[in-house]
């Protein structure tokens, strides 16, 4: 896909850090612009933003963990603009803490938005893009979490890796059918994108009882240290993931320091052993991350 004016993105988590980094070069490349984000202030922030700015754009409070709220903005879409043509499957959330420590609602949450998510919008607006027979495009936001395991991040992990599997297996189904769908999956590293903000929009009803564990406070601490102090912009990473769509390039690592680690896991699966701790050839992130 390298034609951009005049079509039709579908934007979700648009209301903060990647989404809304993609709405903005969406609107300066001429696009009509489909948001959704959980957060109706941000969303409808974003929106405004936009609309100053001469963009055609339309806002649609959505929890992309609830298959009928996706449905409702796969609708939306269609009716407002008759098609759709670029996907962005971006809206996530982050917990952490030993493995064992995370909750059932932990769980739900994470992968409800994490992994579900990306299933409603996959399963919601390929058949779109499919139907209208023309370059089009899907970019799922997963992480390097998708690629790694780091320690105390059990279900964030889980959902990130579900995301490049599934990215991947879509890849193939759409070259299987011979499709004209093209498929991205992001998987950055440390961003300041407000991810580790991320409870400020949970449900109450997957909210905890119980405080957070020691190891829940040790990571929250730690990923607030890293995610602010993240060397690349949210803005530059919305550039990589544009022109991987141009280049129809299905993998986007931002950080290429993450490459030792991530060559250091495939290693560790090619010759069978046990896995290494992936900061090992990564002594700087790791100090980074105490």
């Amino acid at each position: 896909m390298k034609d951009f004016a005049g079509r039709v993105a579908v934007i979700t988590g648009a209301g903060s850090g990647f989404g809304r980094e993609f709405a903005r070069i969406g609107a300066k490349l001429g696009m009509r612009l489909a948001l959704a984000d959980v957060q109706a202030d941000a969303l409808a922030a974003t929106v405004a933003e936009l609309q100053g700015q001469g963009a055609t754009v339309f806002g649609e409070r959505t929890d992309v963990s609830k298959a009928e709220d996706v449905e409702r903005l796969g609708a939306r879409t269609v009716d407002a603009y008759g098609a759709a043509h670029l996907v962005f499957n971006n809206a996530g959330v982050a917990v952490g803490g030993l493995a064992w420590e995370n909750s059932v609602r932990d769980w739900e949450w994470v992968l409800g938005v994490n992994l579900m998510g990306v299933v409603h919008g996959v399963r919601v607006f390929t058949p779109i893009l499919l139907a209208q027979d023309e370059p089009t495009h899907i970019v799922n936001t997963s992480s390097v979490a998708g690629l790694i395991n780091a320690q105390m991040m059990a279900t964030y992990n889980a959902s990130k890796h579900a995301v490049v599997s599934l990215s991947e297996t879509l890849y193939h189904d759409l070259r299987l059918v011979g499709s004209k769908v093209g498929v991205t999956v992001l998987c950055p590293a440390f961003v300041p994108t407000g991810i580790n903000q991320s409870e400020r929009n949970r449900p109450a009803d997957m909210s905890n009882d119980a405080p957070m564990t020691a190891s829940q406070a040790a990571l929250k601490a730690q990923l607030d240290k890293a995610v602010s102090s993240g060397k690349i912009s949210a803005a530059q990473v919305a550039e990589m993931t544009f022109d991987a769509v141009r280049e129809d390039r299905f993998y986007v690592v931002t950080h290429d320091r993450m490459m030792p680690s991530i060559e250091l896991r495939m290693q560790d699966v090619v010759q069978r052993r046990n896995p290494t701790d992936p900061f090992t050839y990564k002594p700087d992130v790791a100090a980074k991350a105490r």
